[in-house]
């Protein structure tokens, strides 16, 4: 059987990570989300999910488009194409495991 670390994407795996990129994943491809909107939906502190979507935006998971509207500056977040398909894998890679746990 394999180990977690090596079948998991790393990036994902973590709690907060794979909340935000379930969260993206449910919305349409190409459309975004505005991050006041994302974390009041996730209920996490603005810090704690700018740390994450950082981490996010480095692997080319997350596109961060930053705006002004009127003259308050936006921040908008989608999950990139790269981002749906590590998304679709990390499902596939956990559906692995827990055949392989039960089997």
């Amino acid at each position: 059987m394999y180990g977690v670390p090596d079948e998991l994407d790393p990036v994902i795996h973590a709690p907060a990570r794979l909340r935000v990129v379930a969260a993206l994943a449910a919305l349409g491809r190409g459309d975004e989300v505005a991050f006041p909107k994302l974390r009041k939906l996730l209920d996490m502190t603005a810090g704690n999910l700018s740390t994450h979507l950082r981490k996010l935006e480095d692997a080319g998971y997350v596109r961060v488009t930053k705006t002004h509207e009127g003259r308050m500056p936006a921040t908008y977040l989608a999950l990139t194409d790269t981002g749906r398909t590590a998304f679709a894998d990390y499902q596939a890679a956990l559906m692995d495991l827990l055949k392989g746990a039960h089997g």
